[in-house]
């Protein structure tokens, strides 16, 4: 292609214009080049100039890429070009029409010499233009605006100066993965350029309704990258830019669903592929994951940092939760120095009681973050988290202290237990870990150890029936992805030791519609039926999970199944179960008819 417009530019422009020839017709059979090939090419020039000093100009040729598998059908127009001056051409009504692009423009060159130096001088203006690609990548519909470039050649240094300017003022375009949806952007630049380098002494784009941003920078040439670059924003509307850009950057990120409102900057200083200096400015910011997943309220924030010298960092918000946990008001200081950030204390408010950590100690090295700290967790009442997670209302408070806390290579791990004191009992978590815990899928690794729970408590909680007597339970090797249990080995069963044993009509119920429709509680029909509750020596349920798969069990085997309540005395009960493969799903379904009082007595 461009041995084609060596061919063709001086002949069209330069050509003595004799008093015989009225006009040009060049027709070439095939071009090639490492861009692409033509063939097929007809070029027809008017010399001769009508009344109106207008001439025109069409060109017309078959086209391909090297990636392309057919030829393509390529036209370029001047309904009427001129020559108002030596240096100047001017031409109208252009229209260049390919497969994808269909582009109406107004094409005006200059060039010449001012003050010893050379000037080259273009400006084209389109006017509903539209293009789009095989692979859908880059589309444009309407597209109005015009380009305007200028250079300038320095005769001592033989340098070029240059100045580019970008008025895009209607029309709609895609360009992978942004979507544009009207105009009024804009685009300022200029610099100089030689054979090794192409400067940006300042480029400035302007985004409607969202700021602008300011870049310079030097580009290298020969290694096909950016050098010596800094990006500075004024203050950007947040609510505009998060839709535009953000959105489309963060696509596949715990990030790419958010509603955020408010006001930012930033401060950006490259030398070579290494930051020298960066400064983050939030004013009033609302961020809210549409998955649930968090929310800050009027966040502000100074983060400024430098590879030279320490800095500190500010950042505060009213309010805001995590995984649905309230948070309230905070106001953080921390200090970082080149890769490394510290903090000797930060207060996370949470429900009525607070999330403290000290010994705050981070690191980015081979571009991920390793940090440790120590965690306190200030008493809450139960009753409040359980709220706001939806769960039926428990009572007590809820404690911990864990001695470390670790996240390295997208792993979070404790070194310590956490505490619950629930139902007249206790619930610990050891070998917590969790990878990417606000990532697109989290995961979660834990045991769990509960001790002495009070059974009245826990049914009257969950609406089963009443149940008298204490409970134990070890959940070992709980496996969570994505918030959604896929493996665990549970076992409830009753507390050793004296205390009084009764079990509730409706809770024999209950507890036999867990069995399913093999379970069955031995009741006789004649007399015991007529007892609102029974006397039992031992109760107990497990689950071994296996993706969806949950292996039964209860205090005791029996050749057809298992025991999940065991009598004693008079009157007494036992409940047997018989599905020992249960689907984890049908499971919860269960649990959710029985705590909703919706089960049918499965008696005999």
């Amino acid at each position: 292609m461009r041995c084609f417009a060596r061919l063709l530019l001086p002949a069209l422009f330069w050509m003595p214009a004799a008093h015989a020839v009225t006009g040009i017709s060049v027709e070439i059979g095939q071009i090639e080049s490492d861009a692409g090939a033509a063939r097929d090419v007809s070029l027809n020039y008017t010399l001769a100039k009508s009344a109106s000093g207008i001439s025109p100009l069409s060109l017309k040729a078959q086209v391909k890429t090297p990636d392309d598998a057919q030829w393509s059908d390529f036209s370029f127009s001047c309904a009427s070009l001129n020559n108002p001056s030596p240096d100047e051409w001017h031409c109208r009504d252009g229209r260049l029409v390919s497969r994808p692009l269909s582009i109406p423009f107004e094409l005006k060159i200059s060039a010449g010499n001012v003050q010893g130096r050379q000037r080259i001088g273009a400006r084209v203006s389109l006017k509903d233009a539209s293009f789009n690609d095989e692979a859908g990548l880059h589309a444009g519909e309407n597209v109005t605006g015009s380009v305007t470039m200028d250079l300038q050649q320095s005769a001592e240094s033989g340098n070029w100066q240059w100045q580019a300017e970008i008025d895009w003022q209607s029309g709609e375009v895609f360009w992978q993965p942004f979507y544009f949806a009207s105009g009024g952007h804009g685009f300022r630049a200029n610099g100089s350029f030689s054979s090794q380098t192409v400067g940006i002494d300042s480029a400035t784009l302007m985004l409607k309704d969202v700021g602008q941003a300011v870049l310079k920078g030097i580009w290298q040439r020969d290694a096909g990258r950016f050098s010596d670059v800094s990006i500075e924003t004024g203050m950007l509307d947040l609510a505009a830019l998060y839709p535009l850009i953000l959105k489309p950057l963060l696509e596949k990120t715990a990030y790419s669903d958010l509603d955020v409102a408010g006001r930012g900057s930033i401060r950006l200083e490259m030398q070579g592929n290494d930051f020298r200096a960066f400064r983050l400015e939030l004013q009033d910011v609302d961020m809210d994951d549409n998955n649930g997943k968090f929310a800050f309220y009027k966040l502000n924030a100074s983060i400024p940092w430098s590879y030279d010298a320490a800095n500190d960092l500010r950042l505060a918000y009213e309010g805001g939760h995590l995984l649905r946990i309230p948070l309230g008001r905070a106001s953080l200081t921390a200090r970082s120095n080149r890769y490394s950030l510290t903090a000797p204390r930060l207060r996370f408010p949470i429900l009525d009681g607070a999330l403290v950590v000290s010994d705050v100690s981070a690191a980015w090295v081979n571009r991920r973050w390793h940090w440790h700290l120590r965690a306190d967790l200030e008493p809450f009442t139960m009753g409040e988290l359980t709220h706001a997670l939806g769960w039926p209302r428990m009572e007590g408070k809820a404690t911990a202290s864990i001695p470390m806390v670790t996240y390295s290579n997208g792993y979070l791990t404790t070194d310590g237990a956490m505490h619950f004191s629930v139902f007249g009992g206790d619930i610990s978590v050891h070998n917590l870990t969790m990878r990417d815990p606000l990532g697109i899928g989290p995961r979660l690794n834990a045991d769990l150890r509960m001790r002495n729970l009070d059974l009245g408590s826990v049914t009257r909680t969950f609406s089963f029936g009443s149940i008298e007597g204490k409970l134990d339970g070890d959940v070992r090797d709980l496996q969570l992805v994505n918030w959604q249990p896929v493996h665990f080995d549970a076992d409830l069963r009753s507390s050793p030791g004296s205390y009084r044993k009764k079990i509730s009509q409706r809770a024999v119920e209950n507890i036999s519609a867990l069995g399913g429709a093999g379970a069955v509680a031995a009741i006789q029909r004649s007399v015991l039926r007529f007892f609102e509750e029974f006397n039992y020596s031992a109760l107990g349920l497990s689950c071994k999970l296996r993706g969806d798969v949950c292996e039964m069990g209860g205090v005791s085997s029996t050749p057809q199944g298992y025991v999940i309540v065991k009598g004693s005395g008079v009157p007494a009960i036992t409940v047997l179960g018989y599905n020992e493969r249960v689907s984890w799903n049908e499971l919860l379904e269960r649990l959710k008819r029985v705590t909703a009082g919706n089960t049918q007595a499965v008696v005999r």
